[in-house]
């Protein structure tokens, strides 16, 4: 069922996402983005779907950006602040799929298997859209066995200056000309436990010291 939104809803739905991804851009054109990949794991690559990953809800600005374009079908929650999110990331190039695990999971499930089917990436926020932090949810896995893929892949990205928020996730807003590593731990078993220590090792490899 679609929601009915307050009139005050309506026109910060019409503002907020034009300006929230024009400052995404303007922002991020400063940073330098830097894959680090694990022995004999790949990064994604624009163009290479169809694939299931799944991410971190605290790096979804910097992914926006880094992935904009790539037409990319990413789950978001079904709320208003989802809607906010959905919108603001449909102006940078992807497609927002509704629903969580919550709110219209299976439904969006569907969807996200067509959007797979038709040779997309699919996106998911292991940990969203209320946490708890960096623990893993099953959407990424449930997908990944409905469309009968073999695999699930991961990936962190930190940015080495950033403000943090206080909220659930510890929200990342990279600071102005940092730099943005994406660390891909390779793919894994579609399964919960699996996808859980696939991030759990993407997080490993941002917190390593530099050799």
């Amino acid at each position: 069922m679609p929601f009915i939104y307050t009139t005050k809803q309506r026109i910060i739905l019409a503002v907020v996402p034009r300006l929230a991804s024009l400052l995404i851009r303007l922002l991020c054109c400063t940073l330098r983005f830097e894959d680090v990949v694990a022995p004999g794991a790949a990064a994604a690559e624009r163009g290479g779907g169809p694939g299931v990953y799944a991410f971190w809800h605290r790096s979804l600005l910097v992914a926006a950006y880094r992935f904009r374009g790539w037409k990319i079908a990413i789950l978001i929650s079904r709320s208003f602040d989802g809607e906010l999110i959905a919108r603001t990331v449909e102006l940078l190039g992807f497609t927002a799929i509704r629903g969580s695990s919550s709110r219209g999971g299976a439904v969006a499930l569907r969807q996200m298997a067509e959007a797979y089917g038709a040779g997309h990436y699919c996106a998911i926020t292991a940990d969203g859209p209320r946490g708890p932090a960096q623990v893993a949810k099953p959407g990424a896995s449930q997908l990944a066995q409905l469309v009968g893929a073999e695999s699930v892949g991961a990936f962190y990205a930190l940015p080495d200056k950033a403000w943090v928020l206080k909220s659930w996730d510890r929200f990342l807003i990279p600071k102005p000309f940092s730099t943005v590593r994406i660390y891909w731990p390779g793919l894994v078993a579609p399964e919960l436990e699996a996808v859980q220590g696939a991030l759990d090792r993407a997080v490993g490899m941002a917190e390593a010291p530099v050799k």
